[in-house]
């Protein structure tokens, strides 16, 4: 009876398996592996507040006029440094830096003014995953002699407008209340004659003889 033969395996495939055993373990391996964490301070944001928005709003404002800074949910981190530069077309420049200082992972910046433009915001922090985080934002302010320094419309003229109202005149008028004499009277002097020449009272009547002041000769 002839024996059998097994057929022998091709040269290389021992190794092969062993090859595909390894990754197979090297791919539990790192399956079960913890994920890695955050660096503190990578879950923060910065907000652009307008200067009268709540430090507690965590809204974006894209278009403010005169702003601040405003930190959130950096963890435990105390730190974070700021830049502000231009964008075009306003231009390309730094145009301001800082650093915020945090207390519970927030904090803010002073009231910041820049002249109208488009500008990008970027911070950085010791720690950080990855590059700068950035925001872009406008700034927009109201021109001067906005609203508030506005006139009131004047009406324009017409019946019963204010061109048409007469204005009393102070001036006189001939004939009027303004233009009357009144005359004066000097005070008198006490017994004094009359004027006119006459008498005096208490002095002597026609047959008394002349009268004082009487202003002629009495013929007798």
């Amino acid at each position: 009876m002839t024996p059998c033969h097994r057929p022998e395996p091709p040269a290389g495939s021992a190794a092969r398996r062993a090859l595909t055993v390894g990754a197979l373990a090297a791919l539990l391996a790192l399956g079960a592996a913890p994920a890695a964490h955050a660096a503190p301070g990578d879950n923060g944001d910065i907000k652009v507040h307008e200067s009268t928005t709540a430090v507690t709003d965590q809204r974006d404002e894209p278009q403010v006029c005169r702003f601040y800074l405003d930190a959130f949910n950096f963890d435990d981190l105390q730190l974070v440094n700021w830049t502000i530069e231009q964008q075009p077309p306003t231009g390309t420049q730094q145009v301001t830096a800082g650093t915020l200082a945090l207390l519970n992972g927030t904090g803010q910046t002073q009231i910041i003014s820049l002249p109208d433009g488009h500008y990008r915001v970027n911070w950085t922090f010791v720690g950080q995953t990855g590059s700068a985080k950035h925001k872009v934002f406008t700034v927009a302010c109201p021109p001067a002699g906005g609203p508030s320094d506005i006139a009131a419309p004047v009406p324009p003229p017409g019946p019963g407008g204010p061109s048409n109202i007469a204005i009393p005149s102070t001036s006189p008028r001939p004939g009027g209340p303004g233009n009357l004499a009144i005359p004066s009277t000097p005070p008198r002097p006490s017994g004094s004659p009359a004027a006119g020449g006459g008498r005096p009272p208490g002095t002597g009547g026609p047959h008394g003889g002349l009268e004082a002041g009487g202003g002629g000769t009495c013929l007798l």
